[in-house]
């Protein structure tokens, strides 16, 4: 063999491993920068990944967060449901002992022992109804509401504007904003 076919069997040898030929000449370069290429889709595809998996935190954050605020509304609800069911059931009680300590004052009995015990226990059940929101009113002079009063009666007064409250048999109550009991009233004709 001569020195130039040794020369060409040297040149088609592998050099570092690569073998080199004509129709795909890749180089070390080339394939350095296609692995930097695949490993950098790869960091996106993991930081894409990533956000999803914050999206689903937020949103579950979010969901947990919504779910407390409906829950404590509710609680809020029911509480304010059974505090009104009870004061319905103890109203009539406080009107029979706002009409026994009225019967008191008319025999004049009021400043005696049975008179001073059931103011006693009248102011005590009123102000336990207070400290969970429940406060009388009694519309007189008022202009009357049929969504606060119940009209149990008209009647022509002089010097009184029409649809004016000008005696109440029977004292309201509200629960907040809420009518418990709506005013049993006169209205003026």
């Amino acid at each position: 063999m001569s020195a130039e076919h040794e020369q060409q069997v040297e040149v088609e040898e592998p050099v570092d491993g690569v073998h080199e030929t004509s129709e795909d000449p890749v180089t070390a370069e080339e394939q350095a920068a296609e692995e930097v290429e695949h490993d950098l889709d790869e960091l996106l595809a993991r930081a894409g990944r990533a956000d999803e998996y914050l999206a689903l935190a937020q949103r579950t954050q979010a969901d947990f967060e919504n779910f407390r605020k409906r829950m404590t509304r509710d609680v809020a609800a029911a509480e304010a449901r059974g505090v009104g069911r009870l004061a319905r059931e103890l109203l009539p009680a406080l009107d029979n002992l706002g009409r026994a300590l009225a019967a008191a004052e008319a025999e004049g009995e009021a400043e005696g022992h049975l008179g001073a015990g059931v103011k006693l226990v009248h102011d005590e059940l009123l102000a336990a109804l207070g400290r969970v929101g429940i406060a009388p009113f009694s519309p007189r002079g008022e202009r009357f509401d049929p969504n606060e009063h119940e009209a149990m009666a008209q009647q022509p007064v002089e010097g009184t504007d029409a649809g004016t409250v000008v005696e109440v048999y029977q004292q309201g109550f509200r629960h907040g904003e809420s009518v418990l009991r709506p005013a049993r009233v006169v209205v003026a004709a």
